[in-house]
């Protein structure tokens, strides 16, 4: 492209703005749930996932994803303009409007639905669409400003996506793939209420419930605990079930024991960034951990 051209305003907007929309999905929490649902698929199949439903079932959810993101942003733009850790988001910061977000989201969102239809099958469009709902709606305009449970309940939204990848291919829903589910609706409370209690004074600068906020910082380190021990006797489940090997057991119990480390450090209170190291964590641990279960799944 000529330099005359390449740098006009026009196309420096248009890369501006698409920087912009990426940012408006939340790439990182997507990318993290496309994942967990790419190993719901490889772990509902013995040998190598049909393509056809690896790619547009991938795809499909992504978009989906995205799209509740981008929803997410929309009403919560007033809070994340005054939060520092979203004050630089699109829409806080005026690079995108309202209506150009909205537009955005429910084009992603159609055309992932969409492809779910006619590319995958019928119940993972259903399901993964009820998700969205849930997710963008239920949780976002309702549950996050209602309760300080509202990130337990409104957990189960977020823990579907191996659910999704498991339908994708088989077209049923198995019990395996909701031993997935509620692994990653325990692992859920813990990851997030780390990130609450580090950021605790800005959530109560805009009035939202967390945990935190409502029962204060001793209570949220003890049901993070709670919450973490829970997670570890339920990563043991598939192993318990036969869905998995010892390969994953002995890896799902170290990585837990290294989550349970962290959450105990967090309860005695004496490290003060404790609390974002315990996020930053679980984050690693939930990759490892499904990834642990992919590994163990081949041999």
């Amino acid at each position: 492209m000529p330099e005359t051209i390449k740098h006009t305003p026009f196309i420096q907007s248009i890369g501006i703005h698409w920087r912009d929309y990426y940012e408006l999905t939340k790439p990182r929490v997507v990318a993290l749930l496309v994942f967990t649902a790419i190993i719901g698929m490889f772990l509902a199949v013995p040998g190598m996932v049909p393509l056809k439903p690896l790619i547009f079932g991938s795809l499909g959810i992504a978009l989906a994803s995205a799209s509740a993101a981008a929803i997410n942003q929309v009403v919560d733009q007033k809070i994340d303009a005054d939060m520092r850790r979203t004050s630089k988001r699109p829409i806080p910061t005026g690079n995108l409007t309202n209506k150009q977000a909205i537009i955005f989201a429910f084009v992603i969102g159609a055309l992932g639905m969409g492809i779910l239809v006619y590319f995958v099958n019928t119940l993972t469009a259903v399901l993964t669409f009820a998700s969205l709902v849930g997710y963008a709606f239920i949780y976002t305009l309702y549950l996050k400003r209602a309760t300080p449970q509202n990130i337990v309940i409104g957990g189960a939204a977020g823990a579907a996506p191996p659910v999704l990848g498991w339908t994708a291919v088989t077209g049923t829903v198995d019990p395996n793939s909701l031993l997935l589910f509620l692994i990653i609706f325990a692992w859920t409370p813990p990851h997030f209420w780390a990130l609450a209690i580090h950021r605790r004074d800005e959530y109560a600068k805009v009035d939202i419930p967390m945990l935190p906020v409502t029962h204060g910082i001793e209570y949220t380190r003890l049901h993070t605990l709670l919450y973490t021990i829970i997670l570890v006797a339920i990563t043991a489940l598939p192993f318990v079930t036969g869905m998995s090997g010892m390969f994953y057991f002995i890896g799902a119990m170290i990585l837990g024991g290294v989550f349970l480390s962290y959450a105990i450090r967090l309860q005695s209170g004496k490290d003060e960034k404790i609390a974002i190291k315990t996020f930053g964590y679980s984050i690693i641990y939930l990759m490892l951990l499904f990834s642990v279960l992919l590994i163990d799944h081949y041999i």
